[in-house]
C-alpha cells in the first residue's frame, strides 16, 4: 500500500488544558489544542508530534511548512498511515 501525503492548514490554540483536535474552521482550517506554551519551539514540537502520532508516522515526517512563529500553520506530513477519524467528519466550528 503506497503511503500518502497531506498538506494541512491548521490553527493552533497553544497554552491549552488538552492536546487534541478542536474542530474546523469554515475554510476547512483544522483547529488544534495544544498544552504548551508557544515559547521555544515547545508548541511547534508538541503539534508535530502530535500529527505523527494521529497520521501514523515519525515526527521526523511532520514538516511546519509555514507560519513556525504563528498560531496559523501550513503543515505537511508525509509517509502516513492512516487519517485520524477527527478530521473526516463532525461539526465545523468558528
Amino acid at each position: 500500500m503506497p503511503r500518502r501525503t497531506v498538506r494541512l492548514r491548521v490553527k493552533v490554540i497553544p497554552r491549552s488544558r488538552d492536546t487534541g483536535f478542536a474542530g474546523k474552521m469554515s475554510d476547512g482550517t483544522v483547529k488544534i489544542r495544544l498544552k504548551s506554551p508557544p515559547v521555544g519551539g515547545k508548541a511547534n514540537m508538541e503539534l508535530k508530534r502530535f500529527l505523527a502520532l494521529k497520521f501514523g508516522t515519525r515526527m521526523e515526517k511532520v514538516e511546519v511548512a509555514v507560519g513556525a512563529a504563528s498560531r496559523r500553520k501550513i503543515v505537511i506530513v508525509e509517509d502516513i498511515t492512516r487519517t485520524p477519524v477527527e478530521l473526516t467528519e463532525g461539526p465545523r466550528t468558528g
